[in-house]
């Protein structure tokens, strides 16, 4: 349905015998926030109600030309539905409160780039007040941050990702209008540096597994993620109706990863089945029900404390870390490594972590975590034609980038025997 659109300039009663000028709007502008109809527009031009001088006549007349002006500057808009005149009220709301609303359905790490940038502007701050310099004194604040925790100085990766957020929370400000423009196409961004990341030897996961843990889910769930390479967020949101069983009974967990949003099929064994159900009275809701992050920080570190190694291991780095990808390797569960490398979404990444140990005895001492029961070429012929293209493509991308020798060092050569 057409309306015809009208601007009509009014005036209000106000105080001490004034008269106050306001836009009236039809049909009016819905607020795409707070979807609320914006029927009306204050100018905050006054006049006399009753003027009694020709000095009071002569300012009346001025008042109204201007406020003509506007009503005919705002009438060409509406016409060409140009309505930014009505997001003035968002240049002046409060943009702490705006990013805090954002982060509700973020990752922790958005609460802590909040809680540096409240802290930076000394816990007051409007969208009309975000620009390049405020953004680029906020990058300079972060360069010699400590953490808000520790008070300790901040690893400069960490620094990077706090202010690739931030840059991301400025895109989705400018999207919905809270800043006038983006500073993101000014701003530099804080380089990373290579990190050596520490990782269990075979006989130090053997050693984690055989030490008690104060906390037994965190137990559980550590190293049911060695086994898969799920992620820790994944990992919290494991239903027990995801895991289910292929048609010759072996079992699987069919999810969508919470980073990638990709559907990932990831074969498990009996063994780590029997890891997660045991003891368990029922096989419904969260498999790993009261697990919580925090539990990844000193919970995991007493842990590994307790049995001895001192490496700086975290629950990311113990999950896909290449050597926690442990079994003996041939045709037959080479299938299921592939999908774990498939988690990520780069080749590049995923060819980083690759460290294969081949024909390894029971890493744990007790019933092999991967097992075959059929036939090599049996399994080979079972494999989906991704796994193949996906395997292939890594293949081709190491040798790509490096000599042969170093390319056959990464992989394990997989002979298949017939008949």
């Amino acid at each position: 349905m057409q309306y015809c659109k009208k601007v009509t300039l009014r005036t209000r009663p106000v105080k001490n015998g004034m008269l106050s000028y306001y836009l009236d709007y039809y049909p009016g502008y819905r607020d795409t926030v707070t979807m609320k109809t914006i029927r009306r527009e204050s100018l905050g031009i006054y006049i006399y109600a009753d003027p009694q001088n020709k000095r009071e006549k002569t300012f009346n007349k001025s008042m109204t030309e201007k406020a003509e002006a506007i009503r005919c500057r705002r009438f060409e808009s509406v016409i060409n539905e140009r309505y930014e005149f009505f997001d003035k009220s968002k240049m002046n709301s409060d943009f702490l409160a705006y990013f805090k609303r954002v982060l509700q359905d973020k990752d922790p790490k958005w609460k802590f780039v909040y809680e540096h940038f409240e802290y930076f502007v000394g816990g007051k701050c409007r969208c009309d007040e975000v620009d390049f310099d405020l953004c680029n004194k906020f990058r300079d604040y972060l360069l010699t941050a400590k953490n808000m925790r520790n008070g300790k100085p901040m690893f400069i990766n960490s620094v990077a990702g706090y202010w690739s957020t931030f840059r991301g929370f400025l895109n989705l400000a400018f999207r919905d209008k809270m800043i006038r423009t983006n500073p993101n196409d000014y701003l530099e961004k804080i380089p990373t540096v290579p990190v050596n990341k520490e990782s269990l030897s075979l006989e130090e996961l053997r050693t984690l597994y055989h030490t008690p843990c104060d906390i037994d889910v965190l137990k559980r769930a550590s190293i049911f993620a060695c086994l898969t390479g799920m992620r820790r967020s994944d990992i919290i949101n494991l239903r027990w109706e995801q895991i289910k069983t292929y048609a010759d009974g072996g079992r699987y967990v069919e999810f969508y990863a919470q980073k990638t949003k990709a559907r990932n099929i990831i074969p498990i064994s009996e063994e780590a089945y029997k890891l997660i159900s045991e003891g368990r009275t029922s096989i419904h809701g969260q498999v790993f029900e009261g697990f919580e992050i925090v539990m990844a920080q000193k919970p995991l570190k007493a842990w590994l404390k307790k049995a001895g190694i001192t490496k700086r291991i975290t629950f990311h780095m113990a999950r896909m870390d290449s050597r926690t990808f442990w079994g003996c390797f041939n045709c037959a569960n080479i299938g299921s490594v592939i999908n774990k490398f498939k988690l990520h979404v780069d080749v590049t990444y995923a060819v980083q972590q690759i460290h294969i140990v081949v024909n390894l005895p029971n890493m744990l001492d007790v019933e092999p975590f991967v097992r075959c029961n059929v036939a090599d070429n049996e399994a080979v012929a079972g494999w989906p034609i991704e796994d193949f293209a996906f395997l292939v493509k890594v293949i081709l991308h190491v040798i790509s980038r490096q000599s042969l020798f170093k390319a056959i060092a990464h992989f394990v050569a997989i002979e298949v025997e017939h008949g």
